[in-house]
Parts: C-alpha cells; structure tokens; sequence
C-alpha cells in the first residue's frame, strides 16, 4: 500500500513517514501544497494525507482540485483542534476523514487503515482468503494460523492482493503501489515476488491472468 503524505512541518511529515513504513507501506512525502497537488495527480495512492495549513497552495485548494480531475483516492486531513471550519471545508471539499492536531500517531494509522480498508469493501481489520489471514492492524499474516516470514515486499505484494481480492491486478498497478517514486522500478521483479509467495501460501491462491496480471481468491470462488 502505498501513501502519500502532504505536511510542512518537516519533523511531523518525517515522524508520520517513519512510522507508516515501520507498519509496511510504502511512503512518499510532499511539503507544500503544489508538490503534493502534483504528486496526488500524477501518481496513484492507497490513501494520502493533507494538512489543511501548507504553503504555495493550502490543503482545501489541493483536495477540490483533485476531486475536481476526478482522483478518488481516500484523504486524511490534517486540521488545527480550533479550527472547526476547516473540518467541516475539508469534508465538504472532498476529505474522507480527520485528524485534529496535536494528534497520538497511532489514532493516524488506524484512521489510514480503515480508509484503505474501507475503500477496498473490507469492514474488519482482518481479511481473509482461504488459509490466509492478514492482520492489517498488527501488519502480519498467517496460513492456517501459522505465522508468516515475509520480507517486507512479499508482505506488501500479499497486502495489495488481498486488499483487492478477487480483482486482476495488473504488474504495473502492482509496481505503482508497492514502491515509491524515486525507487527503480522493474515489473519483471513482480514475477519473482509471486513466486516467492506461492510457496508460502499455496499456488492454488494467486491465478495468473495471462496477459492481464494476477488475481487473488480462495479456490472454488471464481467466475
């Protein structure tokens, strides 16, 4: 999963991105409201958030032009505790939620992991698919209840397929929201990935679409 963070307070954007990357996602970071606006609409996120208060171009300003390009991807906004005008401009503008400063990191990972959850059709923090269980709170998975040993790409690659269950997912979408923008990216390396995978889950789990991607779902579920 991949996030992006738009915060102008440097040592805040640093603490949020160390700690969404110590939980396994992949993390790129903006600090004005013009870098962001520009990532958010080139790049696809899992989930983004906004400070209201950003330089060069404020939060609500960035949030209307997206949703106005058609962007959907979920937003977390970012607000003064004051400020009750901005919650209400930020969710009128498009904000899927917010977060009130000063704020517990941990209230902003939950958050982050419900919208992600949310947007995906999942309700629980635990999904399942077949043996598989992915923990999203604890960021873990488990196969027939045994843990499982993931390095932290095979743990995202798992995450974004069972995220999206049921769905094809191409290589590159997978590319896209398994590495951030200055990473050197290489498709091929997805093959490997699965691979690795299978053996860990199972081969009957992830069905390759020939000439479309691969495809996540507890046998006897497909079309």
């Amino acid at each position: 999963m991949r996030i992006l963070i738009v915060e102008d307070d440097v040592n805040l954007n640093r603490q949020l991105a160390d700690a969404l990357k110590e939980a396994g996602y992949v993390v790129d970071q903006a600090f004005d409201g013009e870098e962001g606006h520009y990532l958010g609409d080139a790049e696809p996120y899992d989930a983004v958030i906004l400070d209201i208060g950003l330089p060069e171009m404020d939060g609500i300003t960035v949030l209307e032009k997206w949703r106005g390009d058609g962007k959907t991807m979920p937003v977390l906004i970012l607000t003064a505790r004051d400020r009750w005008s901005d919650k209400v401009a930020g969710i009128d503008a498009g904000a899927d939620d917010y977060v009130a400063k000063p704020f517990h990191v941990e209230e902003v990972l939950a958050r982050i992991r419900a919208l992600i959850r949310r947007a995906a059709g999942h309700a629980s923090s635990e999904i399942v698919c077949g043996p598989v269980r992915l923990d999203t709170k604890g960021s873990k998975a488990t196969v027939r209840g045994v843990p499982l040993k993931l390095t932290s790409h095979e743990f995202r690659l798992l995450s974004y397929l069972m995220h999206h269950m049921g769905q094809v997912v191409s290589r590159t979408e997978l590319v896209e929201h398994m590495y951030d923008q200055d990473f050197d990216r290489d498709s091929n390396t997805i093959e490997v990935f699965v691979g690795r995978l299978r053996k860990k889950i199972g081969n009957d789990l992830i069905e390759t679409v020939r000439g479309l991607g691969y495809r996540m779902q507890a046998p006897g579920n497909g079309n």
